[in-house]
């Protein structure tokens, strides 16, 4: 059995401010994540779950099978990375979620994904 603090999450998230005019109120973000395997058998991600909160509190859901249409299986010691995105109506958000794994083994688990912000970096300053 895996434990899940095997498996490491990172993010890194990018404002994409030429994707839709000023005076359309929607904001596109990109998000890179790298998922690390630090176990000692290999894991399949098989499914994703998100949360994505924008400005206004609003919230919307978005769950499916693996990730960008892959499902990969990650080895030891290696790691899959891959880019998304996601859009709002507002200039912040958040996303949290998790993704489902299988281990080796055929044991199914989730891998929390901790809360991050998405944000127009001219609206923090």
């Amino acid at each position: 059995m895996i434990d899940i603090n095997d498996i490491c999450i990172k993010v890194q998230t990018q404002y994409l401010e030429d994707r839709f005019p000023e005076n359309e109120e929607k904001y596109a973000f990109a998000y890179k994540i790298t998922i690390m395997n630090n176990s000692e058998q290999d894991v399949t991600l098989l499914n994703r779950y998100w949360l994505i909160t924008d400005g206004n509190g609003d919230n919307s859901e978005v769950s499916g099978k693996g990730v960008v249409g892959e499902q990969p299986l990650i080895e030891p010691g290696k790691y899959y990375q891959y880019t998304s995105g996601a859009i709002l109506d507002t200039p912040v958000g958040t996303m949290q979620g998790h993704y489902e794994f299988k281990g080796a083994d055929n044991d199914l688990f989730k891998v929390p994904i901790d809360v991050f912000r998405l944000a127009v970096s001219k609206v923090l300053n």
